[in-house]
């Protein structure tokens, strides 16, 4: 009964994890909405790149929403490994994402700095402390959320970085206020677009690094080989593979020759353990041989 009680309690706490995605993403929508209208009236390409970027913060956390969902489906057909890549190929999109509208802004606000339009200081300065508002908002309902996955992480670092591009069109607009200089929304929009490429790029390289099968990040294939083979009746150690099938769920592969007569079983029961305890990895598959020792026997070929 109590191990049935704590499969409830994990379940509500995906389900409360959900609740607090879904409020965020409700007042990030609902936000953006009104600065892509304040934008387009006060002309200012600073709002405009807030709200691109958190129409990709908005996507982050849709993302994260479904691919939460679709990992915690149970493995079926042929993917044995579930959908657990889901939340992967969501941080990639997302990267793609960003990384593709940062560059849009880059060009629009070059092109802006080059000859800067009138732009409405006052409604800038007013929708980026709003924006503030909001952000600070969502930033406290997600950090409740289960911060551990790849995915809710990505969420919270688009809704932090979100942060810090209202806090540079803020200032934006109260410079076009006191002084009149209207090139500060165009380089404001060149900070946003800054922001948004650097955490373009690192969900892309995160992500990339997990789908091209690279060892986790802090898991040396070449330690984890030799720790292996050092151990007693241990003869070599070849074919090793360590990846990742999605944030936090390491995988690794290995053959492993032991000592003529040894038993294998035992031999591959302890090295396993040896995993799990030293290098934190759970699901390892090792094919442990014995190595023949003496002449092999030939037999003679009859003709027949």
């Amino acid at each position: 009964m109590a191990h049935d009680h704590h499969h409830h309690g994990h379940a509500h706490a995906a389900t409360a994890d959900g609740r607090r995605l879904g409020l965020a993403l409700a007042l990030i929508l609902g936000f953006m909405a009104v600065e892509v209208v304040v934008g387009f009236l006060a002309s200012s390409l600073a709002l405009l790149s807030d709200a691109a970027h958190m129409l990709t913060d908005a996507g982050a956390i849709a993302l994260a929403l479904a691919a939460a969902r679709l990992a915690g489906r149970p493995a079926q057909g042929g993917y044995t490994f579930g959908l657990k890549r889901a939340e992967i190929l969501s941080a990639q999109i997302n990267g793609v994402t960003l990384v593709a509208l940062a560059t849009a802004i880059v060009v629009e606000g070059i092109r802006r700095l080059i000859s800067p339009p009138e732009v409405e200081g006052a409604a800038v300065l007013a929708v980026a402390l709003a924006g503030i508002v909001v952000n600070l908002l969502a930033t406290l309902v997600l950090s409740g959320a289960n911060r551990r996955s790849l995915n809710v992480e990505g969420a919270f670092q688009h809704v932090l970085t979100d942060l810090y591009a209202f806090i540079a069109t803020a200032i934006a607009g109260g410079v076009i206020l006191a002084t009149g200089f209207r090139a500060a929304d165009g380089i404001a929009a060149l900070f946003v677009a800054a922001l948004m490429l650097r955490s373009g790029w690192g969900l892309l390289r995160e992500s990339g690094r997990v789908l091209l099968e690279a060892a986790p990040r802090g898991l040396d294939p070449q330690e984890i080989g030799r720790s292996l083979a050092s151990e007693p009746h241990v003869v070599e150690v070849h074919d090793l593979h360590v990846w990742e099938v999605t944030s936090g769920m390491p995988s690794l592969s290995a053959h492993v020759t032991v000592r003529a007569g040894c038993d294998t079983q035992a031999h591959r029961r302890r090295l396993a353990e040896l995993l799990r305890e030293r290098f934190g990895i759970d699901h390892s598959t090792l094919q442990v041989e014995a190595r023949h020792e003496g002449p092999l026997e030939i037999e003679p070929l009859r003709r027949a």
